[in-house]
């Protein structure tokens, strides 16, 4: 099913944006791993909108309710079911856009992939929404992850033209932004348009050796989970796409010991050669368009009368979503990293 994902480790996500509510159930997990709850409460904080200038005014509680999977704080060998109940939710923001897709939406192709009976409100699901049991998912994988000595941790490169290099003083770890970077967001917001951002990932912990060649590869593997949260559009692993402009005698990484382990002097490969991990760190980098709900006026196409029309946008849209999608690229690769680490 094009909702689920995984091998050993199997995470199947349902529900809708303004659906009564949406949940996720991961099938696989090790009996017995404590859950800690007030970190997934932590955890689902940071996908939250509601907080602040530069995310959508949609408000949530994002409380799961646990139906099975979790006895006594433990998983119990069964699949983990969690829902969560939509409240704030405003179906009428989206009926006039019944038969006029957004630009840069999945309006248009659901429409016709789904003949027209696909549900609309808040992009069903294909919402940005459906983040949320994703990220349940991740948290409880991390949790696990995080006692096998494998750790996943991400920040913001750059929001718009606002970049903040890796290497500097400036550089903002676990979910935060600059100052500068909320003035591009707040300022691309007041003139009634938005921005997208880069967001860079890092694994470490993982040893070397897993990971298939051709299609079973640690970045296929990692993509394909990426690919699945809105707005994605370009996943690049170590040196990525600068790579092609450079040298190989700038780009190899030099083998060298330490100790009693094999490990390379610099890490341009991100951790990954042959599609498999070498034990340094998997490094990549995810890009997200900007958010395609802007109040100006777009031309569309009505899909009943074939007619062009002006579009003008209602309801509560996110300037910038790569905030609140920090949480999501680590929960997509938690859940790969754990499904394969499992041997999936």
């Amino acid at each position: 099913m094009s909702s689920s994902i995984g091998n050993k480790l199997k995470v199947q996500i349902f529900g809708q944006s303004h659906s009564r509510g949406l949940g996720v159930v991961i099938d696989g997990l090790p009996a017995g791993e404590k859950i800690d709850m007030e970190l997934v409460h932590e955890f689902l904080q940071h996908r939250a909108g509601g907080k602040n200038s530069w995310s959508t005014k949609r408000a949530e509680p994002d409380v799961p309710v646990i139906l099975s999977g979790i006895k006594n704080d433990k998983t119990c060998g069964a699949p983990l079911c969690a829902v969560f109940e939509n409240t704030d939710i405003r179906e009428a923001d989206y009926e006039t856009l019944r038969f006029v897709p957004r630009p840069s939406h999945a309006d248009y192709t659901a429409y016709v992939k789904h003949s027209g009976q696909n549900d609309i409100s808040g992009g069903g699901h294909f919402s940005g929404r459906l983040t949320l049991p994703l990220c349940f998912a991740g948290i409880v994988c991390l949790q696990v992850l995080e006692r096998k000595g494998v750790t996943i941790d991400a920040r913001i490169c750059s929001i718009g033209p606002v970049i903040t290099r890796s290497d500097s003083d400036e550089a903002i770890q676990n979910y935060g932004l600059s100052e500068q970077m909320i003035e591009a967001i707040e300022k691309a917001a007041a003139e009634g348009d938005s921005l997208g951002g880069l967001i860079e990932c890092v694994v470490s912990g993982l040893p070397p050796g897993l990971g298939d060649p051709i299609f079973d590869n640690i970045e296929s593997r990692l993509a394909y989970a990426l690919f699945a949260i809105p707005a994605v559009k370009g996943v690049e692993f170590g040196k990525g796409f600068e790579s092609a402009g450079m040298r190989g005698s700038e780009y190899n990484d030099p083998f060298c010991k330490e100790g009693d382990r094999i490990k390379t002097k610099t890490n341009n490969a991100g951790g990954i050669l042959g599609g498999i991990t070498n034990g340094m760190p998997v490094v990549f980098r995810t890009a997200f368009k900007p958010t395609p709900s802007i109040p100006g006026p777009q031309q569309s196409v009505n899909l009943v009368t074939g007619e062009e029309e002006t579009l003008i946008i209602e309801g509560r849209h996110d300037p910038c979503i790569v905030p609140r999608a920090v949480p999501c690229v680590v929960s997509a690769a938690a859940v790969t990293i754990l499904d394969i680490v499992l041997g999936g």
